[in-house]
């Protein structure tokens, strides 16, 4: 298993011959199974580390609550989705949830949080992959039983699904929950400028100073960035790529990303990044990417207006790359 590396991170670029750059405060973390970086910039210090430590705090509560295969609120419900019972979550889980079905049915179910044990075979529900191919018998038991979103029920608080081949993993979700709820954590201590980075999942608010943040988009198979951009207010950037959480057998890459249709990873893609604006934008960039890495290329342009994606770059299986007219007037 290779080390996990970050789609995406932040260029403190400033101009060469400015006086003094404004005051930035950073904090990191390790979460969600990534490096996060919450920076600030013109905040006095101590309002600085207060908002940002909220922030992280937030981090925590979600990844306790989420995570799949360790003891969570959200590892429980599975074990009662497996044993066909009902059970009550909080109405936070359950607000997900509803969500998580929405983008999931935009998606043609390409997006499939209900898919954890098909991820579980694969050996990615682990901090060190298995780095073995399942039994083809076993993947193709899995596909059959098709477990998607929309077998799962919700009333009120109460949970149960009609299939229980439903295991969720909210790893496709997640990290872009978490951003839209570090940007109101953030307004709410009065931070208006700010850039939070969730191992290639990005937000901003404000600015740089007097000039946008900037991210770099890294390349998925050589050190350095394939372009950088500038984020305006309220911006989010998600990137879903094969070089994040992958193992090798006989020379051939297989990745946490995978196409519920064949219960295969998916090999037409290196990477995906979008870049989505207005509500709930940190949640949509991450859950957007899936489905247009998944479905591949070809089918790129069309899903990406399909789903409401104007700004997108992705890196093909052959190392080719594709950008939609509005991102490449965007990129630098």
């Amino acid at each position: 298993m290779r080390s996990t590396r970050h789609g995406l991170w932040l260029l403190l670029l400033w101009a060469l011959f400015a006086c003094s750059p404004p005051p930035l405060h950073q904090q990191q973390a390790y979460v969600f199974g990534t490096l996060v970086d919450v920076s600030i910039c013109g905040a006095p210090e101590p309002q600085a580390q207060q908002a940002a430590a909220a922030v992280l705090a937030r981090f925590d509560a979600l990844h306790r609550m989420l995570h799949a295969w360790q003891p969570s609120e959200l590892s429980r419900l599975n074990a009662a989705l497996a044993r066909g019972e009902r059970t009550t979550v909080t109405p936070e889980l359950a607000a997900m949830l509803r969500d998580a079905q929405t983008h999931s049915i935009q998606s043609d179910d390409l997006f499939n949080p209900a898919i954890g044990g098909l991820i579980a075979l694969w050996g990615f529900h682990s901090d060190a992959p298995q780095a073995r191919v399942p039994d083809a018998a076993a993947i193709s038991t899995w596909v059959g039983r098709r477990p998607r979103m929309a077998d799962l029920h919700i009333e009120n608080n109460t949970v149960w699904s009609s299939n229980p081949a439903v295991q969720l993993d909210l790893g496709g979700y997640a990290k872009g929950r978490a951003l839209d709820d570090a940007a109101a954590i953030l307004k709410s201590h009065g931070i208006e400028n700010a850039l939070v980075n969730i191992g290639g999942n990005v937000i901003a608010l404000g600015a740089h100073g007097d000039r946008p943040w900037r991210v770099g988009i890294q390349h998925p198979r050589q050190s350095g960035t394939l372009a950088t951009l500038d984020l305006n207010d309220g911006e989010a950037v998600g990137t879903s790529g094969d070089y994040q959480r992958y193992f090798e057998v006989n020379g051939r890459r297989y990745s946490h990303l995978i196409d519920p249709r064949t219960g295969f990873p998916t090999t037409g893609m290196q990477s995906l990044t979008v870049l989505v604006a207005g509500e709930q934008a940190g949640t949509r960039s991450d859950a957007l990417s899936k489905p247009l890495f998944i479905d591949g290329a070809e089918r790129l342009p069309g899903n990406a207006s399909r789903l409401g994606v104007a700004y997108y770059l992705a890196v093909d299986s052959a190392g080719r790359i594709h950008v939609s007219p509005a991102m490449k007037a965007r990129l630098r």
